[in-house]
């Protein structure tokens, strides 16, 4: 008889991951304020991936790994650049013509919700859980509480972008789960193939959508603000994110998205004097509340101290 699947519950050092992960995600917003000014969409995806698998295959030699061990999952990688790059960054960014950012925040921050429906589907070992739910509810309602009322000003209108934003959410869901699945390959070596593969499909993208005429044609000032892009929010972030996948799994990672927003707005309160409202301290509040609800471990101690009480 085989024994039960023991399920993932995230550690210490996963938690610290995905706080570092959700900080650095959380700042993209502040490089992309400064890049977009210049730099059509489609454009910056490009320079983004494709200056970071620079940086990360430099990176391997420079420390000794192979590449060689990317490979043989060529066919894998290419299908998760679709998943966790292209697909996704084209559905938000066609969505976001027609919904405000704070509408597009809360579909994003669903991924997590869709990670556990597919990973329940696709793993032995992600099954779902009613604190799961609850928790991921809490930070979605977080999430719009945060961002406050206005954010659902632009839920009317056509429902495309909405399915948009949702599909995004999907796509980030499955490639979750495909990257859970190649966790033999070390995280560096995932990092820079998913990249590469990123940078390959977006060339031809960007010149049949842009053509070649003034793609690098930028200031200083924003290129200082694509490059850290690329090195911390990219090539950093996505060695961290592929060690969390492979550590804590798929529904566990998706959790950054809740993160993200928070994030965001406590680095605009820190860096750029942006006061905090009430509404943003309450999200945030419930954010940190459904995080602890998913780990379970908070509310399992105190149900084992109630029971001795009583």
């Amino acid at each position: 008889m085989s024994s039960p699947v023991k399920a993932v519950r995230m550690s210490l050092k996963d938690w610290t991951m995905l706080l570092v992960l959700g900080t650095v995600w959380g700042a993209t917003f502040f490089f992309a304020r400064i890049a977009l000014v210049e730099v059509e969409p489609l454009v910056l995806v490009l320079l983004r991936v494709s200056i970071a698998a620079a940086f990360l295959h430099i990176y391997l030699m420079a420390s000794g790994q192979s590449f060689a061990q990317a490979l043989p999952h060529a066919p894998a990688f290419f299908l998760l650049a679709l998943l966790n790059n292209v697909i996704p960054f084209s559905l938000i960014f066609s969505g976001q013509t027609q919904l405000g950012a704070g509408v597009a925040a809360i579909l994003n921050a669903t991924t997590p919700f869709w990670t556990i429906l597919l990973a329940n589907l696709m793993t032995a070992d992600e099954k779902l859980t009613w604190n799961k739910i609850a928790g991921v509810g809490l930070g979605v309602a977080g999430t719009a509480i945060m961002i406050g009322p206005n954010a659902f000003s632009a839920l009317g209108g056509p429902i495309w972008p909405k399915l948009a934003l949702i599909g995004a959410s999907l796509s980030y869901g499955f490639a979750l789960i495909l990257a859970r699945r190649l966790g033999k390959v070390a995280p560096t070596v995932v990092a820079t193939a998913q990249l590469t593969c990123s940078t390959i499909l977006m060339i031809p993208i960007v010149v049949l959508w842009h053509g070649v005429a003034d793609i690098l044609d930028v200031s200083l000032h924003a290129w200082s603000a694509i490059i850290a892009m690329a090195l911390l929010s990219t090539a950093f972030a996505y060695i961290l994110y592929f060690r969390l996948i492979a550590s804590a799994g798929a529904t566990n990672a998706s959790l950054v998205t809740l993160v993200v927003p928070a994030s965001a707005i406590l680095l605009g309160t820190v860096f750029l004097a942006e006061r905090l409202d009430q509404g943003e301290i309450a999200g945030i509040a419930l954010i940190a509340l459904g995080l602890l609800t998913i780990d379970g471990r908070l509310l399992g101690n105190l149900l084992i101290r109630r029971s001795k009480i009583f």
